[in-house]
């Protein structure tokens, strides 16, 4: 191509870079499509070696598979195990579920997409995408990489107290059903496995104004986490794509042997029954919206960059519609797989429970026979074989003859056991372990459930480190040049300020980060998305740019949910937050089981949102004012 020819494409491409002068759809699809093919011929006649050729040098997925099962790793996480089941749980069962998949088809999945079709199209982290749009925008980007680091921070502790528990699961019996209730006094409040979760693993100070020392092993447990972490993400991701061939499989083959296995148990179906049975009336609380849209939020990854930064090492003419869908629906039938396996659980451990109470119960009934002559409550049923006597022969004697038995007979509900909903370490460290210490061949169960549970954190873990490290490489140079170092670095400094959480006092502040540090400013950075896309940038530009990508353009129902109906629903989902941040307290529950007043709560609260603010601001202004 010679000079003159380059230069009318110049000129021909500079003065058609406002598309917006045109109204007609059309002409702006044909000046777009335009300006993409003279931005090809301009790179390919100059050779510059600017942004174009970095894109070209930019490292890619060797498979289609690999990049799925990156953001499938990453959006599949420990909260699919034990955050959407405890939710089904409380609110409505199979209502739940409905509701959910309503909010994830009008508002997870276009953004999701959005965010996905960003990163792909622009080819940049969550830094560069915003500062293309707008050099005034870049302040989203830098807030999404802050809250991934405070995630970082408390999520690999999470890891560390995986690896603490899969080392001592080679052991028979398990050492969390060692303690004796009748010699240990903290043990005989609890339960085996609640004392060796508060007081072994943790060794867990009364409140969290006691710091306390710090735990030496959950130290070195969290150092071993970090340096996992910095081994597999050292090569970017050509080193952690290998590592997700296991650590995004895996999961789910231990889920499904856990599914197989807990189907086999006595109480199974009474849990798979309590968990779809449908209780509609909850569709009219606030709070069951909020929790449910809060759900889709965290299960999608929506606003870390982790997403934006994982598609933009694909292809452009990647089908990233389809690759929405598809990462979406996985992750709803994770969440449902994961509740089938946590209901069968704690089905048969409701079960067993109950039935040991009416054991327990049977046997005072004989100390009372002995004592008393008169016995208007004989029961019918066998009482020198307690474990004949089934839970409604046992609860329809109880309710006719309560009245003769005193306090120390009581009834053995099996809904209210199941009632007793577990969440988050609850039900991993506490709850499950509770069940398997009482399967055969306990240490191989537990083995199985802490290494899913460990690869399950970490495939999330690296999605949450790679929506850091790739905008700071694409946005500076520099560091861009030295990954190794970089990535070395910032698991070092997450080490470092990690500590905090390994004193005896830490696992309070896991809750309160893991309830507080990350969800409103990750809901805000939400909302700039939106705006960003739908009103600056513009809904039509947006879809232009992807039909020049993808061949063909997406429905025209993504411009309306992407202007109005996902950009109300999240600053609903703002406002419903802040709301129960007001009338509601934080708190936390203690090892001594008072609810404590936790005032740092919105302290942490007010550090995240200050930090999203403070960094948007300050990247704005700098933009609006340049220094001369």
């Amino acid at each position: 191509m010679d000079f003159k020819v380059l230069k009318e494409l110049s000129l021909l491409h500079n003065d058609m870079h406002d598309d917006t002068q045109f109204n007609n759809p059309k002409q702006r699809r044909d000046i777009r499509t335009f300006r993409k093919k003279s931005e090809t011929q301009l790179t390919a006649a100059t050779g510059s070696n600017g942004a174009e050729d970095s894109a070209a040098d930019r490292p890619a997925w060797d498979s289609k598979i690999q990049y799925v099962l990156a953001q499938v790793g990453f959006s599949v996480g420990l909260g699919n195990v034990w955050r959407f089941p405890y939710l089904c749980h409380q609110n409505g069962g199979g209502a739940f579920m409905l509701l959910y998949i309503f909010l994830l088809l009008i508002v997870g999945v276009p953004l999701f997409f959005m965010e996905l079709a960003a990163g792909q199209s622009i080819r940049q982290g969550s830094i560069g995408v915003w500062k293309h749009i707008s050099p005034k925008l870049e302040g989203i980007g830098y807030s999404s990489c802050v809250v991934c680091f405070y995630v970082a921070l408390y999520y690999n502790v999470i890891i560390a107290w995986s690896l603490f528990y899969l080392g001592n699961s080679f052991q028979y019996p398990l050492p969390c059903d060692l303690c004796l209730p009748s010699t240990v006094k903290e043990c005989s409040s609890s339960s085996p496995t609640s004392y060796f979760w508060f007081r072994k693993a943790l060794n867990i100070t009364n409140s969290i104004e006691e710091s306390g020392e710090f735990n030496p092993i959950m130290t070195g447990c969290l150092l071993a986490a970090w340096a996992i972490v910095s081994l597999a993400m050292i090569k970017g991701i050509k080193s952690s794509a290998r590592v997700m061939y296991f650590s995004s499989v895996f999961p789910y083959v231990v889920l499904f042997i856990f599914l197989i296995r807990g189907l086999l148990l006595d109480g199974a179906m009474d849990g798979i029954t309590y968990m779809f049975y449908p209780r509609l009336e909850i569709w009219g609380n606030v709070q069951v919206w909020r929790q449910a849209a809060t759900q889709v939020f965290f299960a999608l990854g929506l606003g870390y960059g982790s997403v934006i930064a994982y598609s933009s090492y694909n292809p452009v003419q990647n089908n990233c519609h389809r690759d929405a869908l598809m990462v979406s629906c996985i992750n709803f039938m994770t969440s449902v797989l994961a509740s089938l396996v946590v209901f069968v659980v704690l089905g048969f451990r409701a079960k067993t429970t109950a039935l040991h109470c009416v054991a327990e119960n049977i046997g005072l009934l004989n100390l009372k026979m002995a004592n008393e002559s008169h016995q208007p409550w004989l029961p019918h049923f066998n009482m020198t074989d307690p474990s004949s006597v089934s839970i409604p022969a046992y609860r329809e004697w109880y309710s006719q003859y309560r009245s003769f038995l005193g306090p120390t007979i009581t009834d053995c509900n099996l809904e209210e056991e199941m009632n007793k909903g577990v969440e988050g370490t609850g039900l991993a460290f506490i709850a499950f372990t509770e069940v398997m210490a009482l399967f055969p061949g306990s240490p191989f169960w537990s083995s199985l459930f802490f290494l899913m549970l460990l690869n399950l954190g970490l495939s999330t873990m690296f999605g949450t480190m790679q929506g850091i490290l790739t905008p700071l490489m694409d946005n500076f140079s520099l560091l861009g040049r030295h990954r190794t170092l970089l990535t070395v670095s910032s698991c070092a400094l997450g080490f470092l300020i990690g500590l905090l959480f390994t004193q005896r006092s830490g696992n309070y502040f896991v809750t309160m980060f893991d309830d507080y540090s990350a969800t409103l400013p990750l809901v805000i950075v939400v909302i700039f998305e939106t705006i960003s896309v739908a009103w600056v940038y513009g809904t039509d530009r947006f879809l232009d740019d992807i039909e020049i990508m993808l061949k063909w353009r997406p429905p025209v129902v993504y411009k309306y949910l992407w202007k109005y109906v996902c950009l109300l629903a999240m600053v609903g989902l703002l406002a419903a937050s802040l709301l129960r941040m007001i009338f509601k307290r934080p708190t936390y529950t203690a090892w001594n089981q008072q609810t404590v007043r936790c005032q740092t709560g919105y302290e942490l609260v007010a550090v995240s949102v200050a930090n999203c603010f403070f960094i948007s601001g300050f990247h704005s202004h700098l933009y609006c004012f340049p220094s001369s």
